[in-house]
């Protein structure tokens, strides 16, 4: 079974003016992301990709586009976006028969409504799609704060009792919770990487432990990613808060309030650097502000990323 480890962006998707999946510019991005020497995945139909917005056969087409332009040189990671356990089954089977490598689990809402109480719904849940495939999985840990968080024991129960999951997205945004989870994983039988979404903290996590950074936030700076990772597996810290001095800036101008502009703005930049055509999103979300443009502009140029 595969096993997920190192620097593995969730790619952005670029729309076309009338918001149709533009599949030009979309593989132009993926050829950048795989051009950078270490990039050791390629995550899709996750948030980064905007997969709440595509229908089924959208979700299939860029999947089938992705494998296309990855051609086999990377495993290639498909989200599992769905409510419903059976309905989260079946795209799970579906992604494999397209040719996917593995799948990255996202929580269903109705966790929101306090499925903290009964982890048994978080392990059946993983359980009914691992039961419709082969495909090594990727519990989706959401931030401490969210009602779709998993606790530290349902998340060892899900890894230890379903062996399709084989990593985790780290995402509880909390070190302390970051540290409880990876110390607790690590403790078990079997092998579970730990993949850091820490965007705004990153090193932290990194210094903690980690098997790689699994981010949307690698679609813009993949190869500063790499650079930290790579730093920190050698315990070399003046490079690793060097490269990290780089990132964090425009993290926070990624991430700033609201949150649900984060990608938004990802994608902004990567037209301002001209590695894509335009900036096109799907309602609800809207295009970023005038300002925010120009904010985001400042902090692509103290970033010195690569242009397109």
């Amino acid at each position: 079974m595969v096993s997920f480890r190192g620097v593995i962006p969730a790619h952005l998707l670029p729309f076309t003016e009338d918001l149709q999946i533009d599949e030009h510019n979309l593989r132009r991005h993926l050829r950048s992301l795989l051009d950078v020497e270490g990039v050791a995945g390629i995550t899709t139909n996750a948030h980064a990709s905007e997969v709440a917005t595509l229908t089924a056969d959208e979700q299939r087409r860029q999947l089938d586009i992705v494998l296309d332009e990855v051609a086999g040189r990377v495993p290639v990671i498909s989200g599992v976006y769905q409510d419903g356990s059976a309905k989260a089954a079946r795209i799970a089977a579906d992604a494999e028969a397209a040719g996917a490598d593995g799948l990255l689990v996202f929580p269903t809402v109705v966790f929101d409504g306090g499925a903290q109480l009964r982890p048994e719904m978080a392990v059946g849940h993983y359980a009914t799609i691992a039961d419709a495939t082969s495909l090594p999985m990727i519990a989706f840990v959401y931030p401490a704060t969210s009602g779709l968080r998993l606790g530290t024991d349902a998340l060892v129960r899900v890894c230890s009792e379903i062996d399709n999951v084989v990593a985790v997205k780290e995402w509880s945004n909390d070190i302390v919770v970051y540290e409880r989870n990876l110390r607790a994983l690590r403790a078990l039988d079997k092998p579970v990487s730990v993949l850091s979404s820490f965007s705004r903290s990153l090193l932290a996590s990194l210094v903690l432990g980690a098997d790689g950074i699994l981010s949307g936030h690698g679609s813009v700076v993949v190869d500063l990613q790499v650079e930290l990772f790579r730093a920190v597996e050698k315990q070399d810290l003046t490079e690793a808060r060097r490269v990290w001095d780089r990132i964090q800036p425009f993290a926070e101008a990624c991430y700033a309030d609201p949150f649900l502009d984060g990608h938004n703005r990802m994608k902004v930049a990567l037209a301002q650097l001209g590695r894509i055509d335009a900036a096109h999103v799907r309602p609800p979300l809207q295009p970023v502000p005038d300002t925010e443009q120009a904010m985001l502009r400042a902090a692509v140029e103290r970033a010195e990323l690569p242009r397109g």
